[in-house]
């Protein structure tokens, strides 16, 4: 399957990476939703997500949109293995959005937490904290 714009795999970690860049809004979510739920169709071997928000200038989202996308997540893991979700968030104006989604999930398969720096992500998620930047970023 081709992946959507800013989306990396690290099969060797399971781990799937999102940055989206610009504004993030219902279509960049659905994009993103969609492409995840066609992969846990087909294999929950991407247990860990790592979706670093550092690169977006614009959050066009409302609370029904989050609380939604929260809870269809939450319900399309019912039943089936745990999968750790780390979001990197330097900007304190969209945090928000992402402390939502987090609430919406608590006690659920998915397992959500929110970050200020890469290497507490990268240690949480049991990852070098060089496999959490897309392959042209790699140093």
């Amino acid at each position: 399957m081709k992946l959507p714009p800013d989306v990396y795999q690290r099969s060797e970690l399971g781990l799937l990476l999102w940055k989206p860049r610009g504004v993030l809004n219902e279509k960049a979510v659905n994009t993103i939703i969609a492409f995840i739920r066609d992969e846990e169709a087909k294999s929950d071997l991407n247990g860990l997500r790592f979706i670093d928000t550092t690169a977006l200038t614009v959050v066009e989202l409302n609370f029904r949109y989050v609380f939604h996308v929260a809870v269809y997540r939450r319900l399309s893991r019912r039943g089936r293995p745990s999968l750790k979700s780390a979001f990197l968030i330097k900007d304190q104006a969209f945090a928000h959005y992402f402390k939502l989604h987090a609430l919406l999930t608590d006690h659920s398969p998915l397992q959500v937490r929110l970050f200020e720096e890469e290497e507490a992500a990268a240690k949480w998620l049991s990852v070098p904290s060089e496999s959490l930047r897309p392959p042209q970023a790699v140093r």
